[in-house]
C-alpha cells in the first residue's frame, strides 16, 4: 500500500459521497481517489503543495480542487455524514491549540472576515474547539484565534450537542454560558467546581475519568503534521482539512 493511501474498504465508505462520482449532476471528476489521497498525503506528511510527489499530478490543480470543494462545503459533508453515527449516550468538550506558521498569516480579508488566527503564548496560534461522542469520536468543530477562551467555543458548540449528558473540565464550569443552557435543555454536566466557587456542587467523579478519550482524538487529529501546524492562509481552508482529516479518523 502507498504511504498514507486509503484502504479498498474505506474508499468504498466515502466514494458516493464525493462530487463527479460516476452518476452524478456534472463532469465526472477524473481520479476521485488519487484526489483525495494527496489531499491527505500533504496533511499527514506535512508539506507545502509544490511538494506532492509527482503520480498525484500536477500540485497546483491538486490545491485549487481542495479550495473549491472546501468552499462549497463538500469536505464538511462528507465528515457530517460520519458523525451522524455518533455515539450520544454522552459527549465531551474541549479544545486544543494549534501553531499558525507564518506562512498562514496575510491572507485577504473581506470586511469583518476572521481567518481564526491570535497570538497566544508567543507566538500566531489557531484554537480548534472540538465536541466528541462517548466514543471519542468528533461531532462538531470550532476555529478561533488562540487567544479565545474555551467558552467561546462551548458558545458554538453546545448548543449542536445532541447527547443527553456533557463531560468537561472546570474552564467551562460556568453558569450562564454552559450550566444554566444545559440544565434548561434537561442535560446533565459533568464538569468540576472551580476552585472559586461560592456554592458547592458536586459532580460525577468516575464517568469524568472518561474525558481522556477528547485527548485521545486530539493526539489522532495532531498526527497529521498540516494540522499540528496551520499552513493554511484562510479558516475556511484549514477547517475543511480539518472535516477530512476528521473523517479519515471515523473510517479508521
Amino acid at each position: 500500500m502507498r504511504r498514507y493511501a486509503l484502504r479498498d474498504d474505506q474508499w468504498e465508505r466515502i466514494q458516493e459521497l464525493l462530487p463527479g462520482r460516476a452518476g452524478s449532476v456534472g463532469v465526472p471528476a477524473r481520479d476521485n481517489r488519487l484526489f483525495v489521497e494527496a489531499v491527505l498525503y500533504r496533511y499527514r506528511a506535512g508539506i507545502p503543495w509544490c511538494d506532492l510527489p509527482e503520480r498525484f499530478g500536477d500540485w497546483k490543480n491538486v490545491h485549487r480542487r481542495f479550495s473549491r470543494w472546501a468552499k462549497l462545503g463538500v469536505w464538511e459533508r462528507v465528515f457530517a455524514h460520519f458523525a451522524a453515527d455518533a455515539d450520544n449516550e454522552y459527549a465531551m468538550i474541549d479544545s486544543t491549540i494549534v501553531r499558525a506558521h507564518q506562512h498562514s498569516a496575510g491572507a485577504h480579508k473581506k470586511a469583518g472576515e476572521n481567518q481564526a488566527i491570535g497570538r497566544f503564548r508567543g507566538g500566531l496560534s489557531t484554537k480548534i474547539h472540538t465536541l466528541v461522542d462517548a466514543l471519542g469520536n468528533p461531532v462538531h468543530f470550532f476555529l478561533t484565534g488562540g487567544e479565545a477562551h474555551d467558552l467561546v467555543g462551548a458558545d458554538h458548540l453546545v448548543p449542536e450537542m445532541q447527547a443527553g449528558m456533557l463531560i468537561a473540565d472546570k474552564a467551562f464550569d460556568a453558569d450562564e454560558r454552559v450550566l444554566q443552557p444545559l440544565a434548561d435543555a434537561g442535560k446533565t454536566a459533568v464538569i468540576p467546581p472551580r476552585a472559586n466557587r461560592r456554592a458547592a456542587r458536586d459532580f460525577d467523579r468516575h464517568l469524568y475519568k472518561e474525558r481522556h478519550l477528547i485527548e485521545n482524538f486530539f493526539a489522532k487529529l495532531k498526527q497529521f503534521r498540516a494540522i499540528a501546524t496551520r499552513y493554511d492562509k484562510t479558516a475556511r481552508n484549514f477547517l475543511a482539512a480539518v472535516h477530512l482529516t476528521a473523517a479519515a479518523i471515523w473510517l479508521n
